[in-house]
């Protein structure tokens, strides 16, 4: 063992069961993390990532299964660790950070009762000292109103906001070790400035070791010290982040950093006697007693791409929810092709059910875990196309192959057999079976590392230019804006506060909350976050 790394992986091979056979999924994977260094572990969706981080936990996934190497934290030997031992471990000296905190959070508990959970189990804190830490960290991490939010279900506030609730809860116990995974994946441009500042400040402050999963390249440009590409369970190549960012040595890693090149041409504006496919007019909608919706008003036309942006919160997903009848508005209506759509989905027809499609943020959440993708995916052909056996699963068959993802592979496995970014690309294919007119992707690309979420952006424009389709593209990663949108609404507070065609709005002067969304997103430039929190720290003192 070396005494000088509080974590020590040697020669890491791990096997998945798959049709009832152990396969290699990782492939001798040597790691070593000191305290107070961040390890950032990049590469493709499937390359290992997030397995490899588990494993650093001593942990692996249902059906997987460490095969060979040595794992050592703080000297103990975490592969012949019995369980005794690793509960001892696990939430106190080491911490995870899931990439799908709507996953991760029990829905019965209050968050701030689960919060307190660890640290009264391990006997750090009592419950009351734990309950105001936690409103602490809630307040380190940019979370509103920190004295009530804990006490809210998960389900009550948005999927930003529960992403870095986990985030606390996390460090709730100070631990030696955090693996994060995908922590800033739901998070809009802004908040995640303030949860990546936080987490660094956590870091040093508690000279907390750390390994931090990603495939944003530019995030883990301001936070890891070193970064580790993968591919396909294999090391592709290590080195300090500076030097991996200047000069990469592999061909594939030169790949990733050439990414997102994409860029649909614009198109020319829309006649103002055509009628709009979804039109929101004057919507006003709440939950309960909390209003969340104010007068919003915008159009989306056939064949073009109306991208949503803002902050967690700002009400984006629940406009979504009004256009497809989850959440029926308090005032105003919404429209399709020009005529009023009933508030409520269950008193609309089977046409507008079929044309309206909705790819959820939370593929974990969105896919029945009992069914198989071919069961998932087939229900829509079923239900709204009439297709019944050898036709059906062509049908299926065809939507995979849509989607890049191999039939003869994937069609008889469950969810929890494939990887994030499959289980979106599954969401995207059942949200294709029944042929609709309009779609709307929230955040559909924020699981996907980017040379997939390139694949899957020119797939949807591919698919859109075909059929003519219309999509609601509700996403914080405005490269994604720039890669496909024709136009861009964006919400801030429940409000529509800017709109216009994407060129417009990508060129000075900017409304003061839009210039904030530009300037919020990452450059790979491993100074860029300092320089960006120091020049806001001198417009605040001016």
């Amino acid at each position: 063992m070396d005494d000088q790394n509080l974590v020590l992986v040697k020669n890491l091979k791990i096997e998945g069961l798959a049709d009832e056979k152990w396969i290699q999924i990782v492939n001798g994977i040597d790691l070593h993390l000191k305290k107070g260094e961040v390890l950032g572990l990049i590469g493709e969706s499937g390359a290992g990532k997030s397995t490899i981080g588990l494993a650093a936990m001593g942990f692996t996934r249902e059906g997987c299964r460490i095969s060979g190497g040595e794992i050592y934290f703080d000297g103990i030997d975490l592969v012949n660790a019995d369980a005794k031992t690793k509960r001892s471990l696990l939430g106190k000296r080491i911490a995870y950070v899931a990439q799908s905190a709507a996953a991760g959070f029990n829905p019965a508990h209050r968050i701030i009762d689960q919060h307190t959970e660890g640290p009264v189990q391990h006997r750090v804190m009592s419950v009351q000292e734990s309950r105001n830490d936690a409103i602490e960290l809630y307040r380190k991490l940019q979370l509103p109103n920190p004295e009530e939010i804990g006490f809210r279900y998960p389900h009550q506030v948005s999927g930003g906001q529960l992403q870095r609730a986990m985030t606390a809860m996390a460090m709730s116990c100070r631990p030696d070790l955090i693996v994060f995974d995908e922590p800033t994946t739901a998070l809009d441009v802004t908040t995640q400035i303030e949860v990546l500042s936080a987490i660094r400040d956590i870091v040093e402050q508690f000279d907390t070791a750390a390994i931090y999963i990603t495939h944003d390249l530019a995030v883990v440009a301001q936070m890891a010290d070193r970064v580790k590409v993968l591919l396909k369970g294999d090391q592709i190549e290590e080195a300090d982040t500076e030097s991996m960012l200047s000069d990469p040595q592999e061909e594939y890693t030169k790949s990733l950093w050439a990414v997102r090149t994409f860029k649909r041409p614009t198109k020319p504006m829309v006649s103002s006697t055509t009628t709009p496919i979804v039109s929101l007019k004057g919507v006003n909608a709440s939950y309960g007693k909390t209003p969340v919706l104010e007068n919003v008003n915008f159009d989306i036309h056939p064949g073009r791409t109306v991208a949503v942006v803002g902050e967690s919160g700002s009400g984006k997903s629940t406009a979504a929810r009004c256009i497809v009848g989850l959440l029926p508005p308090t005032a105003g209506e919404v429209l399709f092709n020009g005529i009023p759509l009933p508030a409520h989905y269950k008193k609309r027809t089977k046409q507008d059910l079929q044309k309206i499609q909705m790819i959820y943020q939370m593929a974990d959440t969105a896919l029945n875990p009992r069914k198989t993708i071919f069961e998932i995916i087939g229900r829509p052909v079923e239900f709204f196309l009439g297709l019944r056996g050898k036709e059906k699963r062509r049908r299926v068959e065809e939507l995979m192959e849509q989607i890049e993802m191999d039939p003869m592979i994937y069609i008889d496995r469950l969810p929890s057999e494939l990887s994030g970014g499959q289980k979106q690309r599954i969401g995207i294919a059942r949200a294709l079976a029944s042929e609709p007119s309009f779609i709307i992707c929230d955040e559909v690309t924020s699981a996907l590392d980017q040379l997939v979420a390139e694949g899957i952006l020119k797939l949807l424009a591919n698919l859109q230019d075909s059929f003519n389709l219309s999509y609601m593209f509700i996403t914080h990663d405005l490269a994604t804006v720039r890669a496909i949108a024709d136009e861009v609404v964006v919400m801030k507070n429940g409000e529509v506060i800017e709109q216009g065609l994407k060129d417009d709005m990508f060129h000075p002067p900017h409304h003061p909350y839009t210039e904030l969304l530009l300037s919020s997103v990452p450059e790979m430039d491993t100074t860029w976050l300092d320089t960006l929190l120091e020049s806001r720290k001198v417009d605040k003192t001016v």
